[in-house]
């Protein structure tokens, strides 16, 4: 059976002050919690009753075993989740400044697994399979992974729905792409070549196509090939807009927010539940704000995906209670 959604991109383990407003200097205790956004997209559609399973990497260490043992737990399939010797799996540390501030912190050298994707061992039937497939921004940065998701992308041939997930990270890029965009711009224009879907903020649609207005941008990624072009506005809500004509512009759900790093994760997990439910724009990009606004509201990310009826509710009352 094909799956609903298979992503590919970074994992790692997040580790998040139990504490709201301390330094990291100053935090005394952590959660654990799996991390890293694609295998969270993942979780988030699993969450919400798709098949799905991610292509990824870790370390052959314990932490690695964890990250195993939690997409188990969340009903990810780990197939694809190999381990390689003499690379630690990464973590990542954040401080929690709410409603707005949450300073993170990669620790992903010397360089992290899930960069060592490499192209030959690519399951190309099941990724051209799957009713949706899910890439990154971050699997662009380096090689073997800018090969091997450029060749999944070109071996898809746009079949199916073909998610872009423009997630511009600059400090995990290396040398000069970290402050010169048009050193990632052409890779990013060789992904939307062979997608119908792309999803980004502003400042990621900006390293994309160079243009940072909403409007502007949606029409030029749909320009550079995508059929859907989302454009995450922040305070102003989602723009959503297709080649058809149509366009929904969304406001955000209100919301207290603890902690807004999941929230991208959860909305990306629910896209993929409206695409494969056939719902309209306006009506994924609803549900979309609801699942990031309730993830928003809590301290951590994977373990906090909503499920159907934490949506629904959502929805009903107009705003995560």
């Amino acid at each position: 059976m094909a799956y609903d959604l298979i992503t590919m991109g970074r994992i790692g383990v997040d580790l998040y002050p139990l504490q709201t407003g301390v330094p990291l200097a100053q935090v005394s205790a952590f959660g654990k919690f799996l991390g890293g956004s694609a295998t969270n997209v993942a979780v988030a559609a699993a969450r919400l009753g798709r098949r799905t399973a991610v292509i990824t990497r870790t370390g052959d260490d314990p932490f690695g075993t964890y990250l195993h043992e939690a997409l188990r737990g969340f009903g990810v399939d780990d197939r694809w989740v190999t381990p390689v010797p003499g690379l630690a799996t990464p973590v990542t540390f954040c401080e929690v400044f709410p409603p707005d501030d949450f300073p993170l912190y990669f620790y992903r050298r010397p360089k992290a697994p899930d960069l060592e994707i490499d192209a030959g061992d690519l399951d190309l039937d099941a990724v051209a399979a799957a009713r949706i497939f899910w890439v990154t921004g971050t699997g662009l940065s380096e090689e073997p992974s800018r090969t091997a998701t450029l060749t999944a992308l070109a071996h898809r041939a746009r079949s199916g729905t073909t998610v872009f997930d423009l997630d511009w990270r600059p400090v995990l890029w290396n040398g000069t792409a970290r402050t010169d965009p048009d050193v990632a711009r052409p890779f990013y224009t060789e992904a939307l070549r062979h997608t119908t879907v792309a999803v980004g903020n502003l400042d990621e649609v900006e390293i994309a196509t160079g243009v940072r207005e909403p409007h502007a941008a949606a029409r030029a990624l749909l320009a550079a090939g995508a059929e859907i072009a989302v454009v995450k506005q922040g305070p102003k809500g989602v723009l959503a807009v297709d080649r058809a004509g149509g366009c929904a512009e969304v406001p955000p759900l209100p919301v207290t927010v603890l902690n807004g790093l999941g929230a991208g994760d959860a909305f990306g997990g629910a896209l993929c539940h409206g695409l494969l439910a056939g719902w309209d724009l306006e009506t994924t990009m609803r549900y979309a704000n609801a699942a990031g606004a309730i993830v928003a509201s809590r301290l951590e990310c994977s373990s906090a995906m909503p499920a159907p009826d934490e949506v629904a509710a959502a929805l009903e009352a107009g705003a995560v209670l």
